[in-house]
């Protein structure tokens, strides 16, 4: 969910233990029946917390899990922001902010699973802090609650190749989540290929309204993108894994390839004649007003996205493939004619804009 300036959102709920543990208890017994729990969550639908609903990955990922026989309840600090989404009354709605902890308890009360879809986007104060302090509040206040499971959307990079502040404080969010709960499945994408998603519509505003594009040297950084259903696929997949618990998830679709080479399929789905002229030197801080001229992202949300762009995010192994062998990641062209017909057809679900 996009959290512009200081503002973060988050939603969350629980389901009692069938048997209290109490307080004091070695963290490894803790552990134990927590892991026992999970082992169970599948067998039935259970009591689900979504935060980020008002974002585009959390939007979408409401419908699903109600198909599933799901029992869903969302957070969000402003119940105005979920006017019109096609959900609403199918789902309980709570309100709350994880930088709040006193918000958490009652939201979290009687839920098994949380989502954890919450980060900031732009670059303004110290917002690596403040994810930080969000993420401790929200699994603090889970653990006490009795939430068995936190499934969070991390990003790809590996911390040795210098990540950017962006995707490095995402990839802390993680740490503070699984430091402070014993139930943590982090899954771990790059960029994903959805109408509405903030990448894709990066890509498809460059490639629609410029026949020349400059190319400086980020476009050329490999990537693993993966569509929004195969997202949602894997996020609904975790539920009550506890193969998975307290582990690190990397997702990603069927191709590798440089960003100029989706700016390029791009063009060739929609019958475009597109050029790309290299340059040796773009600072992202000068990339960013560049995208913010030509799409309508404003540079405080590019310059993170590009920054992040100097680092390569591709899978590195076979772990969602063994975990999650009923997910088959399609390829980049098929997740962009998936796009492109949700576009055509005027049938977005979310898109970056709503958050």
């Amino acid at each position: 969910e996009h959290v512009p300036g200081t503002a973060v959102r988050a939603g969350a709920g629980r389901l009692q233990f069938a048997v209290l543990v109490q307080h004091g208890l070695n963290s490894g017994i803790t552990s134990w029946f927590s892991l026992m729990r999970l082992n169970h969550l599948m067998a039935d639908g259970q009591n689900i917390l979504v935060t980020g609903a008002t974002g585009y990955i959390g939007g979408r990922l409401i419908h699903p899990l109600l198909d599933a026989g799901h029992r869903v309840r969302v957070m969000t600090r402003n119940e105005s922001h979920l006017h019109g989404r096609t959900w609403l009354e199918a789902v309980e709605v709570a309100q709350g902010d994880v930088l709040d902890p006193d918000s958490l308890a009652a939201i979290l009360d009687g839920i098994d699973v949380a989502y954890y879809l919450i980060h900031s986007m732009d670059d303004a104060g110290e917002f690596a802090e403040r994810d930080h302090r969000a993420a401790r509040n929200f699994a603090v206040a889970a653990a006490q609650s009795g939430v068995r499971q936190i499934i969070y959307l991390g990003g790809l990079g590996h911390a040795t190749d210098g990540l950017s502040k962006h995707l490095s404080s995402r990839q802390q969010v993680g740490d503070t989540l699984r430091e402070h709960h014993t139930g943590v499945t982090e899954l771990r994408a790059a960029m994903v290929v959805g109408s509405g998603s903030l990448s894709f519509e990066i890509v498809r505003n460059l490639t629609e309204r410029l026949p020349v594009m400059i190319a400086p040297r980020w476009l050329y950084t490999r990537s693993q993108p993966i569509a929004i259903r195969d997202v949602l696929d894997y996020l609904v997949a975790a539920i009550g894994r506890s193969d998975v618990a307290g582990q690190v998830v990397e997702i990603g679709g069927a191709d590798v390839l440089a960003y100029r080479d989706m700016l390029l399929a791009y063009a060739r789905a929609r019958g475009l004649r597109r050029f790309l002229v290299p340059v040796p030197v773009l600072t992202p801080r000068l990339s960013s007003y560049w995208v913010h001229m030509v799409t309508p992202v404003s540079a405080n949300l590019v310059r993170p996205l590009v920054e992040g762009l100097r680092n390569e995010m591709i899978v590195t192994d076979d772990a969602a493939a063994r975990l999650f062998p009923n997910v088959r990641p399609m390829s980049f062209r098929a997740a962009l004619e998936e796009a492109l017909g949700e576009l055509d057809a005027q049938e977005v679900e979310t898109s970056w804009a709503d958050s």
